[in-house]
């Protein structure tokens, strides 16, 4: 399967999208296609083998459409070109139309109005008395270039009641239509000398609901713009231009010319162009757009530097490594698109309404006519003053048609949606969808693995405990100097003085056998060694056993084929050590919050090497936080009962499960929600992938590994706890805002539409004028994009 963006052009209102997304779900091959109104984006899950993107195309195109591939090479500049150039359309259309609208709706309504003398009252009233044919030709020629400035509305809104699928456009067309229609009608009778005619004239009504119309769709294109802010923010980081060294030249290119390979140069206070690696010069870089850290990262030959990031301080040269879609930035962007133009699980019914709102819509504003006309007709319904009953049911058709929003229920969700991963990706939060952002405010319990996510992830050699006497299998073995694989063919193997004593000694065979490892406690042991001077053993047949330790033969000197072990109580346990001996320090160092790793050799125990990893400043903080909006807070971890405890207690964690194996946290988070709650875990290993994938919300730490954040649903990028609580409110804020939206949209059209076909009239109350309903319709959809927009004023410790 493959899976396709497509820029949709065209769309206007909520039954556009799912017209889309019928015709393309109707086509063989096609999995999934979901249609997002506020991007303007169709998302294509499609069987290449069964279809080709051109035939998807074609059927967009079809239903009335236009379809361009938004992940090729220069769409987003087309793209935002397209917007901008709908936007200064608009507002053209819409000074023509107000520039004839205004004096057209004055000369309708000011000879109605006595009360009050307004200028040229008695000329217009005058000429509609004495020249009614006049008065009517001049409302003509008025309302003829309002007509044109809307006509979009008519040309798409009646293809698609010819293709028997009408949207909002086809609701305006008709009702509009109908109004001049008539109004030309009474032209030529008042022509034919029925001079009574000039009162049933509606060109006002057509011409002001155009007028106002274009209003609302203005102010929409223009709120939708600033919706999608933060992906734009994000796009403007990325430099332009490169500097490589070709042919032992520099040479200034776009960044689009540059290839996986150049060696680029970057001076101090440029922005690094793509991702790569330093092979020359030392610097600071500011990677605060990526990690929100403000302290500069020092840079050597070697290290990883990416893309948009600020060199600081020093000239250096990288090779590129990642460039255009490929780059961190890049997949942050495509992250956020991603998420803003996936569906939320609470726009499903919104989208069913959609689906058949326009069509049940003129059945209402046809019954609601007819009814009112035959009851005018029959002397049982009384009529407004100065109105036939066909005026009368043709207002109420108008008004009916008029009024109803698809547009406010299209936009309710989506426009809420962008705005809220926007807001997260601008603190560092990135949302995968928009299901994550929505499933995010009912967790009700997070699970932390401990090593890297609720502490440093840096962990130190603090202890070291050695089995002293004959029974220590140390007692034996006399210090050693260790031996290092030869630099290069024929030099001799440097070698280190002895350790000083048998701790060093412990330290320096336990950090040999711990070079194979990829364990953080592994790592720590193996640099804790180096940092005081110990040469280490090469060694053979290493293996690691998962959740308990490693094991491996010392190879050479004078130590050689020496078996050793490394790991927890259950390793020792299996292997049949005993470790009587220093239980009691082991419990002291467990109860102090420190790992406790016991180490045997040739199946004796030979001492214990204790290593802790101090907590994040902001994992205390984060849990209290949770505590405080009701989640309780579960530590995962693979240490044993008592330095599990002790580390909880240090959090604030309310639950510690300890000696879990890797392979194991999955089903412990599936205890948790077969226990009735939501769960959130938060790793940052390729171990916690599957209970990532396993939990409800699956967070990854954005210093962690790729594998965890392709298991995410949510990816913090500066490995800040504290953005766990501020993923969770932002998604309470979100969802609040949908609800909102979806209660405006629906009670809207459901109070609206009633009131246009004669409610309130029924029950002796006032008729609802066309253009008052047009008015209505046309601030729906702004205010729910107005309420959208709400969010971007979130604040990160907003709790």
């Amino acid at each position: 399967m493959e899976q396709q963006t497509l820029s949709i052009g065209g769309m206007t209102c909520a039954a556009c999208s799912a017209r889309v997304e019928r015709a393309l779900g109707k086509l063989e091959g096609v999995k999934s296609a979901a249609v997002n109104l506020a991007t303007e984006k169709a998302t294509v899950v499609y069987d290449p083998a069964l279809i080709r993107l051109p035939t998807i195309k074609a059927a967009v195109e079809k239903a009335g459409y236009t379809a361009l591939d938004a992940s090729r090479k220069g769409a987003v500049d087309e793209d935002k070109l397209r917007k901008e150039k709908e936007i200064k359309t608009l507002k053209t259309k819409l000074i023509v139309s107000a520039s004839f609208g205004f004096p057209l709706l004055y000369i309708a309504m000011v000879p109605m109005i006595q009360v009050v003398p307004l200028p040229f009252s008695r000329a217009l009233s005058a000429m509609m008395m004495d020249f009614p044919l006049v008065y009517a030709l001049a409302e003509l020629l008025l309302v003829i270039p309002i007509i044109i400035a809307g006509n979009k509305f008519y040309t798409v809104g009646f293809r698609n009641l010819l293709h028997r699928s009408p949207n909002m456009d086809s609701l305006i067309a008709v009702g509009t239509t109908a109004a001049a229609l008539y109004s030309v009608y009474n032209i030529f009778e008042i022509a034919r000398g029925n001079s009574h005619a000039v009162d049933a004239l509606y060109f006002e009504t057509a011409g002001v609901i155009i007028t106002l119309i274009l209003l609302g769709k203005t102010l929409e294109a223009v709120s939708r713009g600033r919706t999608s802010e933060a992906i734009k923010k994000l796009m403007g980081l990325a430099p332009k231009t490169a500097v490589v060294v070709r042919n032992g030249e520099e040479k200034e290119i776009p960044i689009d010319e540059v290839v996986p390979g150049d060696i680029i140069i970057v001076k101090p206070g440029a922005k690094i162009p793509v991702d790569g690696i330093v092979t020359e010069g030392q610097t600071a870089i500011d990677e605060s757009m990526l990690t929100g850290e403000s302290m500069p990262v020092d840079k050597n030959p070697g290290d990883k530097v990416y893309g948009a990031t600020i060199n600081a301080n020093g000239l250096i040269r990288f090779r590129a490594e990642k460039v255009g879609g490929e780059t961190a930035l890049a997949q942050i962007i495509k992250l956020v698109e991603d998420a803003q133009g996936s569906k939320a699980p609470i726009a499903q019914l919104a989208d069913i309404v959609s689906g058949y709102f326009v069509p049940i819509v003129c059945v209402i504003a046809v019954a609601a006519g007819a009814a009112w006309f035959a009851a005018a007709s029959a002397g049982a319904a009384p009529l407004p003053h100065g109105k036939s009953p066909l005026e009368f049911a043709l207002t109420i058709f108008i008004s009916v048609l008029v009024i109803a929003c698809p547009c406010a229920l299209g936009l309710a969700t989506p426009t809420a949606i962008m705005v809220g991963t926007g807001k997260g990706a601008e603190n560092g939060i990135l949302f995968k969808s928009g299901e994550a952002l929505e499933t995010a405010h009912k967790i009700t319990a997070i699970v932390f693995d401990k090593t890297g996510t609720l502490t440093e992830g840096k962990p130190e050699v603090t202890d070291l405990i050695v089995l002293r006497g004959e029974a220590s299998p140390l007692a034996s073995s006399p210090p050693q100097a260790g031996i290092t694989p030869p630099p290069s063919a024929g030099a001799a193997a440097p070698t280190a003085p002895p350790p000083s004593s048998p701790e060093d000694l412990l330290l320096q065979i336990t950090a040999s056998a711990e070079t194979g490892s990829e364990h953080p406690l592994g790592a720590a042991i193996v640099r804790g060694a180096r940092e005081r001077g110990l040469e280490l053993f090469a060694m053979d047949n290493f293996r690691a056993v998962a959740g308990r330790g490693i094991e491996a033969l010392i190879k050479g000197s004078a130590m050689d084929g020496r078996a050793v072990l490394a790991g927890n109580k259950k390793l020792m346990d299996e292997r049949g050590v005993s470790l009587a001996a220093l239980e009691a320090e082991s419990d002291r160092l467990a109860g102090e919050g420190k790992t406790p790793m016991y180490v045997a050799l040739d199946g004796k125990l030979a001492g214990i090497v204790a290593v802790a990893d101090v907590l994040k400043k902001s994992s205390r903080a984060a849990v209290e936080s949770l505590h405080a909006m009701g989640i309780e807070a579960v530590m995962i971890t693979g240490d044993n009962k008592k330095t599990a405890a002790a580390i909880a207690k240090q959090a604030g964690i309310d639950r510690a499960l300890s000696e879990v194996l890797p392979q194991d946290k999955s089903a412990e988070v599936k205890k948790l929600q077969d226990g009735g709650r939501r769960v959130a875990m938060i790793g940052d290993g390729i171990n916690d992938a599957p209970a990532l994938a396993q939990a409800d919300i699956g967070i990854a730490i954005g210093s962690g590994t790729d594998v965890a954040m392709e298991s995410a649903d949510i990816v913090l990028m500066r490995s800040d706890l504290m953005d766990v609580p501020t993923a969770i409110n932002l998604s309470k804020r979100t969802i609040r805002t949908i609800k909102q939206n979806l209660f405006w949209a629906f009670g809207y059209n459901v109070l609206g539409i009633p009131i246009a076909a004669g409610l309130l009239y029924l029950f002796g109350g006032p008729l609802l004028n066309p253009i008052f309903a047009a008015a209505a319709m046309s601030m729906s959809s702004v205010s729910v994009l107005t309420n959208a927009l709400r969010l971007k004023g979130f604040a990160a410790k907003s709790m």
